[in-house]
């Protein structure tokens, strides 16, 4: 219960005139008189707490100095010396008002911005439950998205997801990010055809700490009523005995219901059928939310459209199990302009790790969007403001040469993703290889060629090529190819270049007089994909 106006009013008077050594007015200041109706703030609140809630976001001094000058004489020292000396008082004696000041914080970002109708226009909304944004207007909300460790790192396929946390955590709630460390040990049946390969619990809790390790560079975990937290589930599964978990969670869904679902379904009805084990994934993910509207207060869950199944299981689990209401929406599953899946390079994935895509890779795959794409994933994949977006869009179609939208979708991922500094020398990587692509590869110093960042480099022996080398063994013992077939086949294509010379005859040799500097080779693979050989 909250202490009366006048007692807080006379302790934060008190402590802040004494703390300068003014006891005697201090004491005159103290006497429970009309001081607390002095400073009602404009919402009507009076005392402390409409001091407090006064001050969310805003220089306390600013404040102090401004209400000065309105107030008259008698009042300004009073409401100055609360002011400049508040927020000490409060944090030392009165946590209740620290509190009451961030959520005030939180519900001011709240009222400012309505979440569905800012995913809506970036095209992030596909499925949602009714009441899902009365709820998130009426209250800090906790929501969560989960992660499966299928490798060690995320694909930019995850950016999506890992932005909603963002999105949501900016509009004033509180976002959760689960890691599978349980969930991974089964494996996810949606938008799959056959049986996933179960993982090792080594190489699980490995994919679980590099996750973890990424997750936290885009969320905020400062502490407040909208902190970022990171949970596992395997941390509520481990102590779970199977018999446990079919009596008092198997019991609330019925095999009708599951069998209902598009992901179990479809698989019954192909070839590969579906496991027990997989069959049981969405009761497991249902379970999670349970647990975390349980134990956390959380009443969203967000993730792809392929996982509406399993995320509506989580709520109906919920309303059965715990006589709760939770609430979901889903976005929609990504594919490029030309219908090819969202993710996927002419290398592979396009990897969150940087050791696994380099900066300059990961640039060159937003650079390289087609208009279409672009448009749409800046949209998606920025903060960039309505305004902005429409205003560069205006200005890519005056000149599409200028690829104005691919740059700055290029620029706004990689900073988020990597950082500035990446991202410039991403951009001077870029120019060194494409800025003069008609000049000589001789023009490129050895410090140019060292300093690329981002392209791949590779070692090969220099007494191979002392004595010379196939073109075809030299790509594929380096594994710029992954076969000599596919070497064969760009080289007839005009696909493959070496010190910025067409190869044309899979026949070639390459020996040392073909080196720059003595050293290095640099070698293109298609329009983008660059290498740099050194001879050791």
């Amino acid at each position: 219960m909250a202490a009366p106006t006048n007692i807080i009013h006379r302790i934060v008077i008190h402590n802040t005139l004494a703390a300068e050594g003014r006891k005697r007015t201090a004491s005159r200041l103290a006497e429970p008189c009309s001081n607390a109706q002095r400073l009602r703030d404009r919402s009507g609140k009076p005392g402390a707490e409409g001091i407090v809630q006064r001050c969310c976001g805003e220089d306390l001094k600013r404040i102090a100095r401004r209400e000065v000058e309105k107030r008259d004489e008698a009042e300004s020292p009073t409401i100055a010396f609360a002011f400049l000396h508040l927020r000490p008082i409060i944090k030392s004696g009165w946590p209740l008002f620290e509190k009451s000041q961030k959520e005030g914080t939180a519900n001011s970002q709240r009222s400012t911005m309505n979440l569905i109708e800012e995913l809506r226009w970036r095209g992030l909304i596909q499925d949602i439950m009714p009441g899902t944004e009365a709820q998130l207007q009426k209250e800090v909300t906790g929501g969560y998205v989960g992660f499966d460790p299928t490798a060690d790192s995320l694909h930019i396929g995850s950016l999506v997801p890992i932005l909603l946390l963002v999105h949501l955590q900016r509009a004033g709630h509180k976002p959760f990010a689960l890691v599978g460390g349980a969930t991974g040990m089964v494996g996810d049946p949606s938008g799959k055809s056959a049986e996933r390969n179960l993982l090792s619990e080594d190489v699980l809790q490995k994919n679980v700490a590099g996750i973890r390790a990424q997750l936290m560079k885009f969320l905020d975990f400062t502490p407040g009523p909208t902190a970022a937290e990171m949970v596992n589930n395997y941390d509520w599964f481990k102590d779970l005995s199977f018999l446990h978990f079919i009596r008092d969670v198997g019991k609330h869904i019925t095999v009708n219901y599951m069998m209902s679902k598009d992901s179990v379904r479809k698989r019954i009805e192909g070839e590969a059928g579906i496991s027990f084990t997989e069959f049981t994934y969405q009761l497991i993910q249902g379970y999670d939310f349970y647990w975390l509207y349980q134990n956390k207060n959380c009443k969203l869950q967000m993730g792809g459209s392929d996982q509406w199944g399993n995320i509506t299981t989580g709520t109906e689990l919920v309303r059965r199990k715990a006589g709760g209401e939770a609430f979901a929406f889903t976005c929609p599953l990504l594919t490029k302009a030309d219908g090819s899946k969202f993710g996927k390079s002419e290398g592979g994935n396009v990897w969150l790790d940087a050791t696994k895509t380099s900066p300059y890779q990961f640039y060159q795959f937003w650079l390289n969007a087609t208009d279409t794409d672009a448009e749409n994933w800046i949209k998606i994949f920025t903060f960039l403001s309505k305004e902005e977006i429409e205003a560069l869009i205006v200005e890519h179609k005056g000149d599409a040469s200028k690829r104005v939208l691919q740059k700055r979708l290029a620029k706004e991922l990689t900073v988020f993703v990597h950082g500035e500094d990446e991202y410039n020398k991403a951009i001077e990587t870029t120019q060194k290889l494409f800025a003069q692509q008609n000049a000589s590869a001789d023009s490129l110093s050895a410090e140019d060629l060292e300093g690329m960042e981002g392209i791949i480099k590779v070692q090969y022996a220099m007494g191979g090529l002392q004595s010379g080398v196939n073109v075809v063994d030299l790509v594929t013992a380096t594994n710029i190819f992954p076969s000599k077939g596919e070497a064969r086949k760009m080289i007839q294509n005009g696909g493959l270049s070496i010190n910025r010379e067409k190869v044309s005859d899979a026949q070639m040799q390459v020996n040392a007089s073909n080196l720059l500097h003595e050293k290095y080779l640099l070698v293109q693979r298609g329009k983008k994909n660059y290498y740099l050989i050194t001879a050791e």
